[in-house]
């Protein structure tokens, strides 16, 4: 059954109007240029040169026939082409809002990691000498850290869908 699907089809009627074409002007050039004399067999026709005229016109359609085929094979293969360039620049558009992303988490990680150092450096300060200077940094440092809480709290309520129970 493969020999009937349609993209073979499409192949054979392709090649038609050129081979139409090919065998139309080997009959016209048959019919012009030779006589009797030369082939017996066109003893047969009855009048050749009104069959070579009726050949011309049937290759001047064949050629209007060959030329859509053309037209169209290349129209497609332009669409192809530019929907290959099309794939190819979403697939780079893609990678760069990859890149992106993995840069943004990135930068969120070194943040967390900056505040968590400074928190455990503060805390350690005031462990071994807690005067004021030092509990106001701790204090300072627990402020951001409840600051990132709400960060923290806020983006997992945007990101989570709200649970179906």
């Amino acid at each position: 059954m493969g020999l009937f699907t349609r993209p073979v089809w499409l192949n054979f009627l392709s090649l038609l109007p050129a081979t139409t074409l090919a065998v139309l002007t080997l009959a016209i050039a048959f019919l012009r240029f030779y006589d009797v004399q030369d082939f017996p067999l066109l003893g047969f026709i009855d009048q050749p040169r009104l069959w070579s005229n009726r050949f011309t016109v049937a290759a001047l359609l064949a050629t209007l026939a060959n030329f859509g085929v053309e037209w169209n094979r290349r129209n497609r293969e332009t669409n192809r082409l530019a929907e290959a360039r099309q794939r190819e620049a979403e697939a780079r558009q893609r990678e760069a809002e990859t890149r992106e992303r993995e840069a943004e988490a990135r930068q969120r990680d070194l943040s967390r990691d900056r505040c968590q150092v400074r928190c455990l450096a503060a805390q350690v300060r005031y462990q071994l000498d807690p005067t004021d200077d030092h509990r106001r940094e701790l204090a300072l440092a627990l402020a951001q850290l409840e600051e990132y809480q709400q960060v923290l709290d806020r983006d997992l309520a945007d990101n989570v869908p709200p649970f179906d129970g």
